[in-house]
């Protein structure tokens, strides 16, 4: 009798553990990973090309990166505080690769970036949290994928006063709202975060320097 209810017990048991684990979003803690890992290299790759657009004397488009950077940071971590919300660990960051050049070429890099992050990767990984019913982490891919759709015109815009030598016409401040990464410049500054709502007072300033 005693076997009997210890099989029992252990059945009940084995099936509420796995029921545990498939409600786990599998897939969506792995894209956290890799959206942790990408956004974490877009972080150092962006501070690098700051430093080469303000030896070129770019310093507005080298504002632009700092501010970028920091972007990419806080989306970084974002994606990290909902890893371990879920369990997941993820470690340090792995940073990528990446070709330190001219900041034309730089530029071009980063729209590629942007490009594949706004086309590819965030729809993909916004879907897969959708299937998963994993609203966190669709509100933190869903936050980055609408930044870099900003970015991604910065970058066009600087890419083509770069192409005439000069960088007539760009804003000369930037901002970062500090919660989820979104991106203004002066001209497109809003009193508060169309994405999550924190007030301007809180943005990251970024301005150019004093030559």
């Amino acid at each position: 009798m005693n076997v009997f209810f210890r099989w029992i017990t252990f059945v009940v048991l084995a099936g509420f553990f796995l029921q545990c684990n498939s409600l786990k979003p599998v897939k969506t803690i792995e894209n956290l990973r890799i959206a942790f890992n990408n956004e974490s290299t877009a972080s150092v790759k962006y501070s690098k090309f700051a430093q080469i657009a303000l030896s070129e004397g770019f310093d507005t488009i080298s504002r632009l990166f700092d501010a970028t950077s920091e972007s990419a940071n806080i989306q970084a971590n974002n994606h990290r505080k909902v890893l371990e919300k879920f369990g997941g660990n993820p470690g340090l960051a792995e940073i990528s690769g990446f070709d330190v050049k001219t900041t034309a070429d730089n530029l071009q890099a980063a729209i590629n970036s942007e490009a594949y992050q706004m086309q590819t990767m965030y729809p993909n990984f916004i879907r897969d949290a959708e299937n998963e019913k994993a609203p966190e982490a669709g509100k933190s891919f869903t936050w980055a994928w609408d930044t870099g759709k900003k970015h991604i015109n910065y970058y066009r815009k600087a890419l083509a006063t770069v192409s005439k030598g000069n960088e007539s016409g760009l804003p000369n401040l930037w901002f970062v709202c500090p919660v989820c990464g979104n991106t203004y410049n002066q001209k497109d500054l809003k009193p508060v975060c169309d994405f999550c709502l924190a007030k301007q007072e809180s943005f990251i300033g970024y301005v150019q320097v004093s030559k």
